[in-house]
Formats: C-alpha cells, structure tokens, sequence
C-alpha cells in the first residue's frame, strides 16, 4: 500500500527533529497585546572546517484586537531566508498547527563565528544565562540552512504550550463560554 505524502511527511520529520530547543523557557505568551520570545541561536558549521555562528534573536508574537478577513490568517515575518522555508510553513500549517490570526515577527541580530563546537557554545550560553539568572530566552540548535525552522518550532512549541492557559484567561474574562 503506498501513501502519497508518507515520503514528505519523513522528510519533514527529519528535518524538524535536527532542530533543537537547547534551553526553553516556562513563561506563557501573553493572552492579549504582543509576547516578545528572545533566543540565541547556535548554528552548525555550513561546510567542514567551518565556524559555529551565534545569533541573538526575538520573535514578536501580535494578535489584531480586531479580527477581519484581512487578518485572520496567520503572518511569519523574517524567518527565512529563502523560499524553501515557506514549504516548512505551509506544511506544517496544512497538517498539524492553527495559529488563528496571530502575526510572527523574528528579528535576529548578527551572526557571531565562534571556533567552539555547538555543545560547547551551549553550555557556555546557559552558564551565562544561569549567571544573569536570566530565565526568559532560549536557546535554539540547528545544521547552518535551518535555523529559520529552529525559530519556528521554538515559537510553536511556546504558542502550543501556552494556549490552555491563554483559553482559561478567555474564559474567566467571560470572553468564552
């Protein structure tokens, strides 16, 4: 028996399993008004003998206080660098996500080339952030051409995690039954 999308499917499986949530946060997105989700985003070398590159990014997460046609869909500002990212987007909008009618901005800093492996940038990057006790930005792997798929599974998972509690706040507000 032959499934169609099976071989798509795989290939997307592989490719969002090699992304990696190094350091997540435990703070839910706001249920009103933008969430900011800072991150540092630690990628592989593109090539042998290449250098590690570091980037600190935010995502901005918008929701319009009024729903219209014009933005009920959701928008991904900035997280690729290609057109191939969109396929990423689409497919997993089309399988497994609904993001309603929220706005995705990323904005990443410059990126840093560090001779370091990845698990050595990580574990320094989370000494650091336990130093500043700063519990509120990530930190992200990826292979060098995926980093723009990092962000956008660091922000479903945190969209994800937070929408029970965005639901429980609708509801105490009387906004939902």
């Amino acid at each position: 028996m032959m499934f169609p999308d099976f071989e798509e499917e795989m290939r997307f499986r592989s490719v969002w399993e090699s992304v990696r949530i190094a350091r997540s946060v435990e703070y839910s997105l706001f249920t009103f008004g933008a969430s900011d989700l800072p991150y540092y985003l630690v990628c592989e070398p593109g090539h042998p003998g290449g250098m590690v590159s570091v980037q600190r990014g935010d995502v901005s997460i918008a929701r319009p206080l009024i729903l219209t046609p014009g933005n009920s869909h959701p928008e991904f500002e900035d997280f690729f660098l290609d057109q191939d990212g969109q396929q990423f987007i689409d497919f997993l909008l089309s399988r497994t996500a609904a993001f309603s009618n929220l706005k995705m901005t990323n904005r990443c800093g410059p990126a840093k080339l560090h001779s370091d492996s990845v698990e050595e940038i990580v574990a320094k990057l989370n000494r650091q952030l336990d130093d500043e006790e700063e519990d509120r930005v990530a930190v992200l792997t990826a292979p060098a051409e995926l980093g723009g798929l990092a962000i956008l599974k660091y922000t479903t998972e945190r969209i994800l995690t937070s929408a029970p509690g965005n639901v429980q706040e609708l509801r105490e507000r009387g906004l939902l039954p």
